[in-house]
């Protein structure tokens, strides 16, 4: 009977050789590199990473889940950027995680990044939000109309509350005839000390947001102010509810209008900016 040396064996492994067939060689195993993913691909391109496409989608997801869109200002696939306000605006306090809000704090980088791109020659502003926190919402809205680049807006939905100051904020607004605007005075949560202080802030907030709807717009201060006070058309509330052609009607909007009329219009304006640059020339 043969006996091996089991301490001595080693063990067989086919392997692949130029122009023959697989064979067994006396190979001995080689071991793992350390810290390698025995299920990870070897790198083709020695110029690029290994993990380069899967760094791109990931910053492709997180993109969409932080900010609602596929693309940041610095993409050159258009010279139009498109910038979506939906929900609530979310100013100083942080809403609850089911509430579909749009956070002051990604927009603004937004408009400033496409201020300094200079691929980008207009903006978009599509908005379908139910208003939210009074500061936060002037705030993209000075942003917006301090832009030195052509800008449309476009009222889907509804524009309501502080959303009024953003839509009115662009050079020029659309509306869809199904839209709607609900104009109503400052209104604040939470605890609110009954004193005369507490009112003159309330007053000097809504004269801000008063007095900038009326710069931004063709509508008179007097018939806005009619607008916010109205009683008996919302209830437990006073406001107005204004739809579509009324918006265009009471001079908020300029012009009742969907998706095409508006990048239409963009482009007006870019290609007049465009002349009056050679001109100055």
């Amino acid at each position: 009977m043969m006996s091996y040396d089991w301490n001595n064996f080693v063990p067989y492994r086919p392997i692949q050789t130029p122009g023959r067939q697989p064979g067994f060689v006396n190979q001995p195993f080689q071991q793992q590199p350390p810290n390698q993913d025995p299920g990870q691909q070897p790198n083709r391109n020695p110029g690029q990473p290994p993990q380069a496409n899967d760094d791109k989608k990931k910053g492709i997801l997180e993109t969409i889940q932080q900010l609602g869109q596929t693309n940041v200002p610095t993409s050159p696939d258009s010279n139009i950027h498109c910038l979506t306000i939906i929900g609530q605006i979310e100013g100083h306090m942080q809403l609850p995680p089911q509430n579909k809000t749009t956070k002051y704090e990604h927009i603004i980088p937004q408009l400033v990044a496409i201020e300094q791109n200079p691929k980008i020659e207009g903006l978009l502003i599509v908005l379908n939000t139910v208003g939210g926190d009074v500061e936060a919402g002037l705030a993209i809205a000075e942003m917006i109309s301090s832009l030195s680049k052509p800008t449309v807006s476009l009222v889907l939905g509804g524009g309501h509350s502080i959303g009024v100051p953003i839509a009115v904020s662009a050079d020029y607004s659309f509306i869809a005839p199904s839209a709607t605007m609900i104009v109503h005075p400052v209104r604040l949560t939470g605890l609110v000390i009954n004193v005369v202080e507490s009112f003159e802030y309330l007053e000097k907030m809504q004269d801000r947001v008063v007095r900038f709807v009326v710069e931004h717009s063709r509508i008179e201060q007097e018939k806005f102010r009619e607008l916010m006070l109205k009683v008996g058309e919302l209830t437990r509330d006073v406001g107005t509810n204004v739809v579509g052609t009324t918006a265009v009607e009471v001079g908020l909007i300029n012009e009742v209008g969907g998706i095409a009329q508006a990048m239409k219009k963009l482009n007006e304006l870019i290609q007049q900016k465009k002349e009056q640059g050679h001109m100055l020339q």
